[in-house]
């Protein structure tokens, strides 16, 4: 058979192109490494006998637009939480926190015992009502062509202050200039730091595109938890794909793409053995580097650097913590360990150096305080519960001399500066496998390169980009253009790829479609 259009991945971006590519007609074959599509979007059950589906590799849903749901009538339930976040601290000679919520009146409240005063309530309030005119007004341009820096800009005209802030001055000046408290500073940063590894003040501004893109999901920059976990959103995209006619092959190892007068020749293994086929167009939905090696060009430089470590755990029920908040409040959002501004900054001079941080920054959610439906009936009833940590400032270089062995040291140092906060050890209350030990897995930068073919297990494919053109060429596309002609990015390498989204893969389709 002959087919449009060949998308290299499954992962969920490849699964948008594909649905809207087979909505409007168009002949499309998808081809998959591993043996189920999602990519890191995906729930396994990783723990032996434990009945629990974790989202092993990302997490929450932000970026993926509401517009993109319904023109693919997915059949997703992505649910807000109340709580947005606890960061817990000791201060002044106690164990104290703060708590910031959806309700304004509980985080006014938290600001205030916490500081003493409403003045860090005021600066918050001040900084989030500007970061969300980046959401309001950007979010809408996401779903068509690029713009140019300067059309961007204009959409600033009447609050120019803003866009100095964020496009044009690193992000860490905007926050101490409007923000006192290093602890609130600490809680804002991460956003910018999440799958990035940077400074506050680092000059390339790679942290302020990473907390535009944490701040702009949707206009609302709201952090959802899909239920049925990560693997629920791309289990709505792949059957979307298939009801529009798509062919999709899993264990299908593509190992070449190579451009032809006409077209472009994929060839993949499978186990019945090596397989090519021609097509007019193909869709990478592979990280660049991944793209060049199959094309038989050299990589793209510099390496992608993945910063992050990914903890998932199953408890028996939520620890106490010191400070006496209610766990089902304090997990309930991000809690947020190590992070203050400060503390991230130290953290990363000492990675930058080739060093492990000696107090690693981390956040941690309970995905199941939202969404128990990922625990089988047994468990739920038992009170159990699933942790994930994101471990910040983890450089993928830092790994790679022993990476077993500095993975399980990175983790003992983030799990003592997490106990620091707790009223009791972890160890007893973290749940058993069927052979005895305890259910807590970690994965380095490497191992998101080795299970998912991640360039230094970068999450992004490689440093996040502008939603904008940034040459004159670009103006008017849709940001997934390749040095080649047959080929186009449709995963996160594409401008405005970033996160669980659809967005690349969409705009990869309006692309072939021709649409405007």
């Amino acid at each position: 058979m002959s087919y449009d259009v060949v998308i290299v991945g499954g992962g969920h971006n490849g699964l948008t192109a594909a649905a809207y590519l087979g909505l409007a007609g168009r002949r499309v074959l998808v081809l998959e490494r591993l043996d189920e599509t999602g990519g890191a979007a995906v729930s396994e059950r990783p723990f032996k006998g434990v009945d629990v589906r974790v989202s092993r590799y990302a997490y929450l849903v932000s970026m993926m637009p509401s517009e993109l749901i319904s023109e693919l009538d997915l059949e997703l339930d992505l649910r807000s939480r109340e709580i947005s976040s606890y960061t817990p601290t000791h201060r002044d000679g106690r164990d104290t926190g703060l708590l910031a919520a959806r309700h304004d009146a509980t985080t006014a409240l938290s600001m205030r015992s916490l500081t003493g005063t409403d003045t860090a309530w005021q600066q918050w309030q001040a900084f989030y009502a500007e970061a969300q005119e980046l959401a309001t007004r950007l979010a809408p341009t996401l779903l068509g062509t690029l713009p140019s820096k300067d059309e961007a800009r204009a959409l600033f005209s009447d609050i120019p202050h803003v866009w100095e802030a964020f496009a044009e001055r690193p992000l860490g000046e905007w926050i101490e200039h409007s923000i006192d408290d290093d602890l609130l500073r600490g809680v804002v940063l991460t956003d910018g730091l999440i799958g990035t590894f940077a400074s506050a003040n680092d000059a390339s501004l790679q942290q302020n595109r990473c907390f535009l893109y944490h701040v702009v999901g949707d206009g609302t920059g709201d952090w959802k938890v899909p239920v049925g976990g990560m693997g629920a959103v791309s289990g709505a995209l792949d059957r979307a794909a298939r009801k529009a006619g798509a062919e999709i092959l899993t264990g299908a190892d593509v190992v070449a793409i190579r451009e032809t007068p006409d077209g472009a020749e994929v060839t993949w293994r499978d186990a019945t053995g090596e397989h090519t086929t021609h097509t007019p167009m193909v869709l990478a939905n592979v990280a660049p580097t991944v793209l060049a090696r199959l094309m038989g060009d050299e990589p793209p430089l510099p390496k992608p650097i993945g910063p992050q470590l990914k903890v998932n755990m199953v408890v028996t029920r939520l620890p106490k913590l010191k400070s006496g908040r209610d766990p089902r409040e304090a997990f309930a959002g991000t809690l947020h360990i190590d992070e203050g501004y400060a503390e991230l900054e130290t953290a990363y001079r000492e990675a930058k150096s080739g060093n492990l941080p000696s107090k690693p920054p981390s956040e941690l959610y309970c995905h199941t305080l939202t969404d128990p439906s990922i625990l089988s009936a047994d468990l739920r009833a038992k009170g159990y519960q699933t942790l994930t940590l994101f471990g910040l400032h983890a450089p993928d270089a830092l790994f790679a001399d022993d990476p077993k062995g500095i993975t399980a040291e990175y983790l003992e140092r983030t799990i003592a500066g997490f106990e620091a906060h707790l009223a009791e050890p972890l160890s007893d209350v973290l749940a058993l496998d069927q052979d005895g030990q305890p259910c807590i897995e970690a994965k380095c930068p490497l191992d998101l390169e080795d299970a998912l073919g991640l360039p230094g297990g970068n999450i992004f494919h490689r440093d996040l980009q502008w939603p904008w053109a940034e040459s004159a060429e670009e103006v008017g596309t849709w940001g997934v253009a390749t040095q080649y002609d047959r080929v186009l990015l449709c995963g996160s390498g594409a401008r405005r790829g970033g996160a669980v989204s659809g967005i690349a893969g969409r705009s990869a389709a309006m692309h072939l479609l021709g649409r405007r």
